[in-house]
C-alpha cells in the first residue's frame, strides 16, 4: 500500500505544480491584460485596477512557489554552507 500512496502523492504534486502553476500564471495574464485597459474594435476600454491587482497577486503567488521550491531543493546545501534552514516551515 505504501507504493500506491507514494504514486498518488507524486501524481498529485505533478498535477498541481505541472499544470496548476501555468494555469494560475495564465489567469494572471488574462486578469492583468483586462485590467490594464485596451482598445477593441476602435473603442477604448477603461482600465480596471482591481483586475490588474488580481493579476499581479497571481504573478506573485507563482513566483513565491518557484522561489520556495528552489530553496527546498537546495536546502541541504544552504544549511551546509550558511548554517540556517531557508524553509523551516516545510517538513524535512
Amino acid at each position: 500500500m505504501t507504493y500506491v500512496e507514494a504514486i498518488v502523492k507524486v501524481l498529485a504534486v505533478g498535477l498541481v505544480l505541472g499544470a496548476g502553476l501555468p494555469a494560475i500564471f495564465a489567469f494572471g495574464l488574462v486578469a492583468y491584460s483586462r485590467g490594464s485597459g485596451s482598445t477593441e474594435g476602435g473603442a477604448t476600454v477603461a482600465p480596471n485596477p482591481a483586475l490588474k491587482a488580481v493579476g499581479l497577486l497571481l504573478f506573485a503567488a507563482v513566483a513565491a512557489v518557484i522561489v520556495i521550491a528552489i530553496l527546498y531543493i537546495t536546502k541541504t546545501t544552504i544549511i551546509h554552507h550558511f548554517g540556517f534552514n531557508p524553509v523551516p516551515f516545510l517538513p524535512k
